[in-house]
C-alpha cells in the first residue's frame, strides 16, 4: 500500500498535535519565531551562520516531538531540482581567473568558491523547506489565522482588508493535504479498475504515463472542492465583519516573550556570524 500513500509524501501543511513545548506557545510567538529564522537563513552570507541555522532547525524538530524521518520526506520531491540548481550555481560562480580552481578543461571550470556556493545554495533551500514543514507541524490553521490576524491588525486601520489575505494562506495550506488525499483515492479507484498503480515503474517516461490519467480527475475534484468551499463561506456570511472571532483565545505570556527573545538572538547570530 506504500504506492498509494501520497499523504505521507507531502508533510508540508500537515499539523501534528504532539503537545510539545513549541505547540503550547502563543500563535503570535510562533509566527515571529519562524519569520525571524526564515529571514536569517535566507540572507545569511556566512557558511557558519547557515550551519548554525540548520542545527537550530533540527533542534526545533526534536523539541516538537515530530518524527524526523517524516519531516525529511519533504525534501525528497524537490531534491532533484535543488541538485540541478546547485550544479548550475557551481558553474555560474566558477571562473578561470579564480585562484581556487579545481578543474579547468577548456570552457569547463570548477573552483572551490563555486563548489562552496553550490553547497550553500543546496543547504539553504533544504533548511528553508524544513523550516516551512516545521511551521506546519506546530501551527494549526486556526492558530495561523489567529496569529496573522494579530500581526496584520494595524493594516486594517488604514483600510487594508487583511482577512482576505489570511484566508488565502489558510486555504492554500489546507489544500496541500487535500490534494494528496484526493490523488490517493483516485489512484486506488483506477487500480481497482485494472490500472497498474500497484506496481512501481522505473524511468521518467513510464512514471509520467502512469500519472497523466490522474491529472484530469484531480483537477475536477479540486474545482468541485473550491466551489463547495465558496458556497460554504457565502452561507456563513464571510466578509460581513472586518474581524473574525475565535472560540479559543490564546494569550501572550512570559514564556512567549522568552521564546521570542531567544529566537531573535539566534537569528541575529545566524546573520552576523
Amino acid at each position: 500500500m506504500d504506492e498509494f500513500d501520497f499523504l505521507s509524501r507531502v508533510p508540508l501543511g500537515q499539523y501534528v498535535p504532539t503537545k510539545s513545548i513549541l505547540h503550547r506557545l502563543d500563535p503570535l510567538t510562533k509566527i515571529i519565531m519562524f519569520g525571524a529564522l526564515m529571514i536569517a537563513v535566507t540572507f545569511t552570507p556566512s557558511r557558519i551562520g547557515l550551519a548554525i541555522g540548520l542545527i537550530v532547525i533540527l533542534i526545533a524538530l526534536l523539541l516538537s516531538k515530530v518524527n524526523i524521518g517524516f519531516a525529511l520526506k519533504g525534501l525528497l520531491p524537490p531534491l532533484p531540482f535543488l541538485l540541478i540548481i546547485a550544479v548550475i550555481q557551481v558553474f555560474l560562480y566558477s571562473s578561470k581567473l579564480d585562484p581556487t580552481s579545481l578543474v579547468s578543461i577548456g570552457w569547463f571550470h570548477i573552483t572551490l568558491n563555486g563548489l562552496w556556493a553550490g553547497i550553500m545554495l543546496l543547504i539553504r533551500f533544504c533548511a528553508l523547506i524544513l523550516l516551512l514543514s516545521l511551521s506546519g507541524f506546530i501551527i494549526s490553521t486556526s492558530e495561523l489565522l489567529q496569529g496573522l490576524t494579530r500581526v496584520l491588525s494595524p493594516l486594517n486601520r488604514i483600510g487594508i482588508r487583511t482577512m482576505d489575505f489570511i484566508m488565502v494562506i489558510q486555504v492554500t495550506l489546507r489544500f496541500l493535504p487535500f490534494l494528496a488525499q484526493s490523488a490517493e483515492r483516485i489512484a486506488k479507484a483506477q487500480a481497482s479498475r485494472g490500472s497498474d498503480w500497484g506496481t512501481k515503474k522505473k524511468g521518467l517516461a513510464n512514471r509520467i504515463k502512469q500519472v497523466v490519467p490522474m491529472v484530469i480527475p484531480l483537477f475536477i475534484t479540486s474545482l468541485r472542492r473550491s466551489e463547495n468551499l465558496a458556497l460554504a463561506m457565502d452561507a456563513r456570511a464571510y466578509g460581513v465583519y472586518n474581524r473574525r472571532t475565535s472560540m479559543t483565545e490564546m494569550h501572550f505570556t512570559w514564556k512567549d516573550a522568552l521564546a521570542v527573545l531567544i529566537s531573535i538572538m539566534v537569528s541575529l547570530a545566524i546573520f552576523l556570524v
